[in-house]
Parts: C-alpha cells; structure tokens; sequence
C-alpha cells in the first residue's frame, strides 16, 4: 500500500502559491520519488522521524547529515536551553564562541585559529578569499563535480550566473594526479587554492575514496607552489575522525571548513587554519546578523564533548559497515548486485552496472513506503543514534525493497519506478 500522504500534499499546494517551487533547494520533492516521499516533518526523536501525516521513518539521512547524535539529544538539548535563557542573539558575542574556538583548535592538529558562520558555503566560500588575500592570485581548482555550496564560484545551478563569476575557478578529475598536475603548471603561478572534499562525494552516482597518496600529492604541490590547500569538510567532519577527516585519511591542508554534524542540527559552521593565514584571514570581512548566535555554539560545544566520550564516531563507522555488509547479502538473496560506496558513516548504495537511476529510484521508493527514509541519489548518513535493532529493521525492509526491484523488468531508459511516482497533486 503506498503511503498516506494527502497533508504533504495539501502544504505542498499551498506552499507552491506563495513560495517558488514549493519546496526548493537540496529538499525538494523533485530530487528524491515525487509522490511517494513525505513533503513535510513534524517531529523526530532519535533515530526516527514522523512526518505531518503520521508516518513514521527509520531515518537514514539526519535531516542531510547535520544530525550526529540523534534528533533532540537530551545533552546538547540542555546546553542549547541553557545558553539560551541567558540569551542568544546579542550586541555582542558570547563567551562561548572563545570556548568554541579554543575547543577546535585543541582538536584540529594543523589549527591556529577559528571562524564561525552558519552554512558550509559560508565558510569556503571566506576561505578562498583568505587563499586569494594571502597570495594575491585569483584562480582557484577544485574537482569536476565535487559541491562546495551555492555560492556563485561554486553553485551547481545554472540561474543568474553571469560568466564572470567562475572565470577564474578551474576543474580538475578526481583521482586523477596527472589532471591535477596539468591544471596546476597550465595556471602556474596564478593558482591561489585548491579546494577538495575529503572523498568525492557527486550526486547521481557512486562516491569514490581517495586512491593511496592522492591528496597527498595534492598538499605537496600545493606547498611547493604556495597554493592554499582548503579542505572542504562540511558534510564529513566529525562523523569520521575527531580531528577533521584529514586525519582519517592521511594528509593535511592549510585551512578546514566545517558544519553538519558539528552541533546536532543547531545552525553554525567553522573554518579554521593555520598560523602562516592569520593575517589575510584578519583582513577579509566575515560577518552576519546571526553568525555570533551563542545558542548553537552551546550545542556545539556538547556536540563535541558527547561525540569524545561516547566513542560515537567509531560506533557510526561499526553501524555502518554492519548495513553495508547486510545489503549486500539482502541484495545478493534477490540476485541483485549493489554497491555500498563511501565511508561507512557517510553510506551511499547504488545497483552495479546501471544505465539510468531507474532501480535506485524503485529501492528507495519502496523503502520509504515501509518505513526507512534514504535518498535514491544522495549519500545517507549515519547518527548515533541509530541501534543495532533499527539495522536489523532497515535490512529486513531493504530485503523487501529489493525482491520489488528483483521483480520489475530494467528499463533501457530513465523514468520513474512504475507505481511509485506521481504528481504531488495526486490523491
């Protein structure tokens, strides 16, 4: 039976009169299974999540990855309260923020110094103009394909960009040392930073592992060249290594940019950097209305703390091999062959030898239809929150999902699972 969502529709309706798209941005019903995905939440609580028609959802993407913990963790719940009876949004900042940015730098080994925003595209976009202060160099090179925010260096949309707002921004090929090299002595001098994610994470397809020694090539040259080498750690930081994801990997950049799962779904984001960047980062204006909010630098701070004494990030990594390992066995009963890529906190599955998004559109239309809410072509996350039983309970679902998949014919080309997509106007 699919699921019950006739209020998800109405709010959609209504939101579609008065604000663009109804639903835009990275929720937007149109990148998931329109018509057979929930439109709106109304309340979460550990690992789960009830939408605004009663369903209720094993939660695999914690709210895009912000969640680390679990929804409403009682600890960072009550530092959150705490610090907001005394007052958040202030004329001044709060003695929080020094203890906020002492704490990253006691856990970032190459860090000096910190900064706060409140998005991951606030913090690299600040930091490529600390690279650009502090070499006085305009290019920067990232990965083709790789999201580093909506900025307009940056944005993987297409609307009111104008030509020179990426001018002087170059890609390169991931895994690639020899695109790398060529992008570099082709700019030579003019490079001011290079901008890489910890794995390449693109949407539409499976994420890639660093191979053995890339990105440490990548430092090396950058070093030798005196390019800025900013790591872009907001959708892996904190949920792979307590130090930032370079340590989980084996290298080091001059300057990490951090957000999702470092205050549990309260809204902040850092960048920090070594001592050599202090002055440019000094010199280039970094402010918002709200960036100085104390409340989610509490959270944060809790955050960090719980994620330290409760070993969580090594109990994602456990959980996460655990349902890895539990697809490919759930998939191989139906004689279906998956790929669980990325690393264990950050799972991502799609079908080998695919030719469009047909089957990951049919998995996750039917897993949400029994109750686990994952995305058809964004990675998941794993939270701490979510136990041993609730794997348990996503596979014996996914084994399901797939026998569903197992059933229908492939589809030589792209479109909808049969019977699972559908207008949002729908009844």
């Amino acid at each position: 039976m699919p699921l019950h969502l006739a209020h998800s529709r109405q709010l959609f309706e209504r939101a579609r009169q008065v604000i663009p798209g109804g639903i835009y941005g990275h929720a937007t019903p149109a990148l998931v299974v329109p018509g057979a995905s929930p439109c709106y939440a109304h309340q979460a609580e550990g690992a789960r999540y009830w939408d605004v028609d009663g369903n209720e959802f094993i939660d695999l993407m914690c709210a895009y990855g912000p969640v680390v913990l679990g929804y409403r963790h009682p600890g960072v719940e009550a530092a959150a309260q705490r610090q907001a009876a005394l007052g958040d949004c202030l004329n001044h900042p709060a003695a929080v923020m020094v203890e906020l940015a002492e704490r990253l730098v006691s856990l970032v080994d190459f860090a000096a110094w910190a900064v706060f925003g409140k998005n991951g595209s606030d913090m690299t976009t600040w930091c490529i103009q600390v690279a650009r202060e502090h070499t006085r160099r305009k290019k920067i090179l990232c990965v083709e394909g790789a999201y580093h925010g909506v900025d307009a260096w940056c944005t993987p949309g297409h609307g009111g960009l104008i030509e020179e707002d990426r001018a002087h921004v170059h890609r390169f090929r991931w895994n690639d040392e020899a695109s790398f090299d060529a992008a570099v002595t082709r700019y030579a001098d003019e490079v001011a930073a290079v901008v890489v994610t910890p794995y390449h994470h693109p949407l539409f397809a499976p994420s890639e592992m660093p191979a053995p020694g890339y990105l440490a090539h990548i430092q090396a040259r950058c070093a030798r060249h005196g390019i800025v080498f900013i790591l872009d750690d907001i959708r892996a930081g904190f949920r792979l290594h307590m130090g930032g994801s370079h340590r989980y990997f084996g290298f080091e950049p001059d300057m990490s940019c951090f957000s999702k799962a470092m205050a549990n779904g309260y809204p902040i984001a850092a960048a920090v950097g070594k001592p050599h960047l202090r002055r440019a980062s000094e010199r280039v204006f970094l402010t918002g209305s709200y960036w100085n909010s104390a409340v989610p630098m509490a959270a944060a701070l809790e955050t960090l703390a719980t994620l330290e004494r409760e070993g969580a990030i090594a109990g994602m990594e456990r959980t996460g091999r655990a349902l890895a390992a539990g697809l490919r066995e759930q998939a191989g009963r139906h004689g279906l062959e998956v790929e669980v890529s990325g690393p264990p906190a950050c799972p991502f599955l799609t079908f080998r030898d695919e030719r469009n998004l047909y089957r990951n559109q049919h998995f996750a239309a039917e897993c949400v239809r029994r109750g686990v809410f994952l995305h058809p072509h964004h990675n998941w996350f794993i939270s701490a929150a979510l136990t041993a039983s609730d794997v348990e309970r996503i596979l014996d679902i996914a084994g399901a999902a797939f026998e569903c998949v197992a059933r229908v014919p492939r589809s030589g080309s792209a479109g909808p699972a049969p019977g699972v997509m559908g207008t949002l106007s729908q009844e």
